[in-house]
């Protein structure tokens, strides 16, 4: 049996936001299975800031996109016919399986999800590549401790909103930076961090010396800019900051300048590392047994702003992470 894949191909490279010109929209059919190989049903699609940075032709963590290459995407889906001893008709499994609707896989890089435990949206947020760059982030690279002051930009989004949750849960004083009154009031009032600063209305510095007098321990940036440059600025001794991702910045032409209060560093002997959530690849069972006792016991509240439409959504679905249009994890359901 044959079956027909509607796929995102990259059209050409943006320069800014992407836009209509940057994706091409193909139906492709796909080959009949081999042994060895499963077809998986691609029931929702990840919409990451990440994805951004991997259509520029530059080296980084990962290859770019190439022209006429399926857009790299995660992914969660179906097993809907199996030629694979591993992997039955049925299974929900998770893996890159790019832009599209149906792809087939070896199992490699492949996963399984339980859905008894989540639902598929969940596993591609706060149990999957956000909940995880979250946990490690915070964690290990942070290293948060009880009595903490954490501060985290972008902390409406995916990434921010779980690590807010992961240091109330161990005992620090969270302050989230977000855009916009409605994001700061769902990070206070659902989500339980203890202040909350809106860059579009306030000024991030003159607030942070106000909510945190005694200093900042943590920052987890996901921003960069001068969002960046306001929390070095209120640094205290030893501090960590995690250098996540710098949204800010993922649609200039240009590199940005750097960082203006960087000797902030020196005067606190404070610590800025950046991290790649794969490097603690071979943990990530450990971190989706812990987070799945938090969504359990309600010490996590998930959410997932789900886009409809379908493959055909996914330009205007991207574009949602850099408009300020999405809270908590973005997903198009396909």
């Amino acid at each position: 049996m044959t079956t027909t894949a509607q796929q995102v191909l990259l059209k050409q490279r943006p320069v800014g936001l992407t836009d209509e010109q940057t994706w091409e929209y193909v139906s492709t059919e796909l080959p009949a299975l081999e042994d060895g190989e499963f077809l998986i049903k691609v029931d929702y699609l990840s919409m990451d800031p990440a994805m951004r940075g991997w259509l520029n032709d530059v080296r980084s963590y990962v290859p770019p996109v190439q022209i006429g290459a399926v857009m790299r995407a995660f992914g969660i889906g179906t097993v809907t016919e199996s030629r694979h001893e591993q992997f039955a008709v049925g299974e929900t499994v998770m893996g890159i399986f790019g832009a599209t609707d149906h792809v087939i896989s070896t199992g490699k890089d492949v996963t399984r999800a339980d859905l008894a435990v989540a639902a598929a949206p969940t596993w591609l947020g706060t149990l999957g590549m956000p909940g995880m760059t979250a946990y490690f982030g915070l964690l290990e690279v942070g290293k948060v401790t009880s009595g903490d002051t954490v501060v985290v930009s972008g902390a409406a989004g995916a990434v921010g909103s779980v690590v807010g949750q992961i240091a109330k849960a161990k005992g620090a004083t969270v302050i989230g930076i977000a855009g916009g009154p409605q994001k700061c009031q769902w990070l206070t009032e659902t989500l339980g961090f203890d202040a909350a600063i809106d860059y579009k209305n306030e000024s991030v510095s003159r607030r942070l010396r106000e909510i945190a007098p005694t200093g900042i321990n943590v920052f987890f940036d996901n921003v960069g800019g001068e969002i960046l440059d306001a929390a070095l600025a209120n640094l205290t001794l030893g501090a960590r900051v995690v250098i996540c991702g710098g949204i800010s910045a993922y649609n200039e032409s240009k590199l940005p300048p750097g960082p203006s209060r960087y000797m902030s560093l020196l005067v606190f002997r404070a610590t800025m590392t950046g991290f790649l959530v794969f490097d603690f690849e071979d943990r990530y069972p450990e971190a989706v047994t812990q987070m799945s006792s938090w969504l359990e016991d309600g010490t996590l509240i998930p959410r997932e702003q789900v886009v409809e439409g379908g493959i055909a959504a996914f330009g205007d679905a991207l574009q949602l992470l850099f408009t300020g249009g999405n809270t908590g994890k973005l997903v198009l359901r396909v």
